[in-house]
């Protein structure tokens, strides 16, 4: 029975997915077979090719999942969640990712924002939540995520934020002052 290499990628949750991801799926090292076979599926509309090396099953994919397939590790934060979890109170339409390179792209009328984290807080797990096809930040981390990039960031409101969880992240930034930057905004928040 001939292998159908297209359902293979619809029957996962994904929407987006890397060469490097479908060799793996396809169990295959041959990259001239995979590369022939996503052009022969993109030339017939059946895959959407994003840019190079990343496809997607259409054109609907998801955008989240998509920033974070450009650099890893990395993880959605910063504005994304704040604004989401109503720390802040602005639109933002760029999507921002922590990663390990700061830098500004824009892909198909979206832009994504990437910010450069130290390796030891990138890589960190605290806080970060797997979505099964991206990893996000708690508003808590995401919070943290700011402050430990600049200092002086105004936040609307801090009342949806779960202190605890603030204070059990914290130390990962090893960071004198963003503890009492912290202090002060949980001072601040209390007497709100």
């Amino acid at each position: 029975m001939k292998k159908d290499y297209l359902l293979d990628l619809f029957n996962l949750n994904q929407t987006v997915f890397t060469v490097k991801n479908i060799s793996l799926l396809w169990q295959t090292a041959d990259m001239p077979f995979v590369n022939k076979k996503l052009y022969r599926y993109t030339k017939a509309n059946k895959l959407f090719r994003i840019k190079k090396a990343i496809y997607a099953k259409n054109e609907n994919f998801d955008r989240l999942e998509f920033a974070v397939k450009l650099w890893t590790p990395s993880y959605i934060s910063f504005e994304t969640v704040t604004a989401k979890a109503g720390l802040t109170f602005q639109y933002y339409s760029q999507i921002f990712i922590a990663t390990y390179q700061s830098k500004e792209i824009e892909i198909l009328k979206q832009k994504y924002v990437f910010r450069k984290l130290k390796d030891s807080v990138l890589t960190n797990l605290a806080g970060i939540e797997n979505t099964g096809t991206y990893n996000i930040a708690s508003a808590e981390r995401a919070f943290l995520d700011i402050i430990y990039l600049n200092k002086n960031y105004y936040f609307d409101n801090l009342s949806n934020l779960n202190w605890d969880k603030v204070f059990e992240i914290l130390p990962i930034y090893q960071n004198k002052n963003m503890i009492k930057i912290v202090d002060k905004h949980y001072k601040e928040s209390k007497n709100a």
